[in-house]
Order: structure tokens, then sequence, then C-alpha cells
């Protein structure tokens, strides 16, 4: 299996991270049917972790059009692309270098661009920290603009109830935080995936165990015995029982977790292989009927982390089992050889050290990893003459932009923080092909738009609040409740 090859696990280890990964899957509730199939809505958001700059992707100021090229990060006429009839301006390039980083190979973002401009819209605004985790969070909550629910939580709330886990995050640190809403169902919250390939071996408590150890109708009655006796008589019980947190403890335990494992999600979400060394079949555990596909796809699945990640997500929708998925890389490098395998440290901040190289090799893996998911979601019926892509949204979530400044005429350089940025949303349901706000050549700051008809504005800046409210109009939510701003320009016609 070359690079994708599992060769040295041993089945303790595939189940102590499985287990460990998914330790509090079957805790969290099902919730009741009540979000009709015809009404579904999904939502994935991506982290550009690290602060992506739109102006290195999407939004890049050629250097004819900036006063203060020299100083500015404005690139040569050359090396700008756009296509006719698009208002998205990017570029390709062949990376010698990321500063002290021995790395060398393509950067490709036109490829995205050809293929998907029709979906694609960027949407510009300002933040308010330039804090990691504090931005991070405040990327999926708008500044806590509906009571300090995720973005998650509320399409979640809105589309996923009778899933079995509406709501799985697969980021880090600020990404992967819950909301502060108390109002929003325990069921909508987020399930936390830490290893995205070993996650469905904890999604049942006996599957997959070694020969030998009791059998699912034995462990069946152990649970009852404990559930029926054992516990009620624990002095623990006695003390807490009026506890509302282990009355749903007890719920969870008793009620989601066999339905979690009737389900079969274990076989369903697994994409690991039947080989030497690693015999799952022998064990009693399967392969997702996609397994195969999801492997060419994303044939670095077993060391890529993101593309882990991006064959769990597909699973997650296609098979109904969520609605909403995070995922994104984190700030650790994953190096291979002299090649730079997912990502340099600290992925999109390595900036500080070399912004251009950074900011090309970064959006080219996230840009990379869309594609090959979306194409899947297109390729797959939701039925009603839909594909699952026809209800599918893709925010790409970042902390904050980057400073504009560099030394005269260098060609690398290192950036820090700034609020001032944009992001790139991608789907059928958003007014595609289209930049809400524009770019001020001469300072290359962002600037905002007319929320109804998005008329470019240079007065106006648009808040984390303006982005939050749109992305949740756009797939549907109603915001109402909330009073949140209409953000119409957003919206497909």
């Amino acid at each position: 299996m070359g690079k994708t090859t599992t060769r040295g696990l041993t089945r303790r280890h595939l189940l102590q991270a499985g287990l460990a990964a998914g330790a509090g899957a079957a805790l969290w509730p099902m919730g009741r049917a009540r979000a009709q199939a015809a009404d579904r809505k999904f939502l994935i958001v991506i982290t550009a972790t690290g602060g992506a700059s739109i102006l290195d992707f999407g939004l890049v100021t050629p250097a004819s059009l900036c006063p203060n090229a020299a100083v500015l990060n404005a690139y040569p006429d050359a090396q700008v692309q756009q296509l006719e009839g698009s208002p998205f301006r990017f570029m390709d390039q062949q990376l010698r270098d990321l500063g002290p980083l021995p790395y060398r190979g393509p950067a490709n973002h036109s490829d995205f661009v050809r293929r998907h401009a029709q979906d694609m819209l960027i949407v510009t605004h300002t933040g308010t920290s330039v804090n990691h985790q504090v931005a991070q969070k405040r990327s999926l909550t708008g500044n806590d603009a509906w009571g300090g629910r995720t973005l998650q939580e509320a399409v979640a709330t809105a589309f996923g109830e009778g899933l079995p886990l509406p709501n799985v995050n697969m980021g880090s640190a600020g990404y992967i935080e819950p909301g502060i809403d108390p109002t929003v169902p325990g069921w909508a919250r987020h399930e936390p995936v830490v290893d995205a390939r070993f996650w469905p071996l904890g999604l049942d408590g006996v599957q997959g165990l070694q020969e030998g150890v009791p059998g699912k109708d034995l462990v069946a009655l152990a649970r009852r015995v404990r559930d029926e006796r054992l516990d009620p008589d624990s002095e623990f019980t006695r003390t807490f029982e009026r506890s509302a947190a282990l009355q749903r403890w007890l719920r969870q335990r008793g009620t989601q977790q066999p339905a979690l494992e009737a389900a079969g999600l274990l076989d369903r979400l697994n994409i690991i292989p039947d080989q030497p060394g690693v015999p799952i079949s022998r064990f009693g555990i399967g392969q997702a009927p996609e397994a195969a596909q999801l492997r060419d796809t994303f044939p670095l699945y077993f060391s890529d982390p993101l593309e882990g990640q991006a064959a769990l997500a597909f699973l997650l929708l296609k098979n109904r089992v969520s609605n909403v998925v995070t995922l994104g890389p984190n700030l650790s490098p994953l190096v291979g050889g002299q090649q730079i395998v997912d990502s340099p440290p600290l992925a999109f901040d390595f900036s500080h050290t070399s912004h251009r190289g950074t900011q090309a090799l970064m959006w080219s893996r996230l840009l990379s990893v869309m594609d090959r998911l979306i194409g899947l979601l297109k390729a797959t019926e939701y039925g009603g003459g839909e594909s699952l892509w026809d209800r599918t949204l893709i925010y790409v979530a970042t902390e904050f932009g980057r400073t504009r400044n560099r030394a005269a005429n260098a060609g690398d350089f290192g950036s820090g923080h700034h609020l001032n940025n944009g992001s790139l949303i991608v789907s059928p349901m958003v007014r595609g092909n289209t930049v809400l706000g524009g770019v001020d050549p001469t300072t290359l700051m962002t600037y905002g738009f007319d929320p109804q008809t998005g008329a470019p504005d240079p007065g106006r800046q648009m808040a984390e609040a303006d982005l939050f409210a749109g992305i949740l109009q756009a797939v549907g939510v109603d915001t109402g409740p909330a009073g949140l701003p209409d953000l119409r320009a957003m919206r497909r016609a």
C-alpha cells in the first residue's frame, strides 16, 4: 500500500487508539427525529489554522494595481491569474523552500477555482482578536452573536435531530471548543474526534476484541445486571440519584450506547483494509462499502491526518450519521523525509517565518482536500434529483489575516497577525462567483459591502457577526430568534 501502509500496528494498537479516540462517542444523545430528511442541510467547517490570508488566495493584488507594491504584499502581474468572467485572483507556484525549511514542490490554486468558481463566495470582514484560540472560537460563534452557540451547533440543532451524532468535530484548540449557549440541545453539541483513522473502532464496546472474550449476548447480560442491580444499590447512586448529570449519563449509557452499536457504525465508517499485520476481518471488523474508493481518493489517509479526516467526513455525511463535520490541520508539523507532507510547523502561522511560501502551500493543501471531497459529494445522490453537494456548505474558518508590509521588493518575508481579512465559502446555496467587499489597492486592506445588495462599500467593515449570520441564513437556519442582521447578499438568488 506504499505510503498508506499500517505495517507495524497490532490489534492492541488499533483498539487502544480507537477506544481512546471514541470513548465519548456513545455518550451523546440521539435526539428525536423531528427534522425530516427532505429538509436536511449539511455544513462542513474546514479550519485554516494559523491565520490564512485571503490576499494570498482569491483576492491576490497584482503589483500594477498597487501604488505601494514594493513594500506591500502585492505580486508580480505575470504570476497572477484570473478567469474570464470571474472576480477571483489566484496563483500557481513552484516553491523552492519555506524559509529555512527545505521544501520544494508545487502549490496549485488554479484547479480549484476552475472547477468550483460558480460555487465560490469570498466575504471580507474584520475580526476582534489576534489571539489564536480566542479568534478561532469567534470565527465559529460570530463573537457570541447568538448567545455563544457555534455555527456547528446552530446547524445541528436546525437540521440534525434524529441523527446518531449530528455534530462531529475533528478540529483543535479554539475550533473544537463547544459554545456557551445553554439552550442548545445536548444532542447537537459536538462529538470530539482525536484521530479519524481509529475513531470508528470506539463505536462498539465488544466488536473487534480479541478472540476468547465474552460475546455480545454475555456482555448485554452483564450490562443489565450492572444497570438493574449493582448500580442502583451503590452508595454513589444513592447519594447522587437526584443529579441531572447522573440521570443523563445513565440514559446515554443505557439507551444511546446500544443504539450506536446496533447501527453498525464501526463497519460503516471504517476504511482501514484487511492486510497482513492488521487482519481486521479476523476480529470481526468490516469495512465501509466505499473504503476502496476513499483510499484511492485520499491515498495518504493513514499518514496525513487531514486526508483521513476528509475520508471520515464523507462517510459521516453520506451515511447520515452527522450533518455537521469539522476538520482541519493543527499546529503540529508532519514531516516525511525532506518533504513536508501535511503542513509546516504551525500550519498557516509559519507565515511568521515565510509568509508567501507558507500561504501558498497551506492554501494548496486545503483546496486539494476540498476539491476531492466536493467531487465525492457531487457524485452521491441525496434524493429527489439532488446530490449531497446540493445541500452542503463549506466554510473555511480562520483566526485572522496577516500584516501586509514587507521589506522593499522582498520575495519572501515574515508576517504578523492582523484583524483585517476575508473568508472563503463554497456551496451551491451561496451567491457564487462573487466577491463581497473589496481591497483598497493603496493599503491592501479589505473593506465591506451592502448586506442587502452586495454593492462594495469602502466605508464599511463587516463584523464576525455578519459572516456568522450570512452562513446560517444561506444554509436555511432561521436566525430571527437571535436578532441577527439579514445578509441577503450572501445567498444565492
